[in-house]
C-alpha cells in the first residue's frame, strides 16, 4: 500500500481536524485522544464537508457531525451511528516523526 505525507503533527493540534487532498479526493483528518484518523470528507448525504464538522463523544466513540444536515460518522471506523448501515471511506494513517502519512486509497470504501 502506498502512503503520502498530508500534514504534520505540529500543524494538526490535539482536538482539531483538517481537510487534506489525496490524489483526487478530499479527506478529513482528525486528531483526538492522541490518535490521528482519516475518513472521506464528503458526507454521504449531500456531500457536506466533514472536516469542518463538530466532533463529540457519542454512542460508541467519537463522531463528527456534518455541518450541512447533521449526519454523523465515527471518526475512526467511518460508521454511521448504531442502527444505520452507512459507512464513510476510511484511510490508514501512519506517523513518521512529525509527519502524518495516509494511504493513497481507502482501506474501507464508502457505502450508503
Amino acid at each position: 500500500m502506498n502512503f503520502i505525507k498530508v500534514s504534520t503533527l505540529s500543524e494538526l493540534k490535539e482536538g482539531s481536524s483538517k481537510i487534506v487532498k489525496v490524489k483526487n479526493s478530499k479527506v478529513a483528518l482528525f486528531r483526538y485522544n492522541g490518535k490521528v484518523t482519516a475518513i472521506g470528507n464528503a458526507c454521504l448525504h449531500k456531500g457536506g464537508p466533514l472536516g469542518l464538522g463538530c466532533v463529540e463523544k457519542k454512542y460508541d466513540g467519537l463522531y463528527v457531525t456534518c455541518p450541512w444536515h447533521g449526519w454523523e460518522y465515527n471518526i475512526k471506523t467511518g460508521a454511521a451511528p448504531p442502527g444505520y448501515e452507512d459507512k464513510q471511506a476510511v484511510y490508514e494513517v501512519k506517523i513518521d516523526g512529525d509527519d502524518i502519512l495516509i494511504s493513497t486509497v481507502p482501506v474501507q470504501k464508502a457505502h450508503r
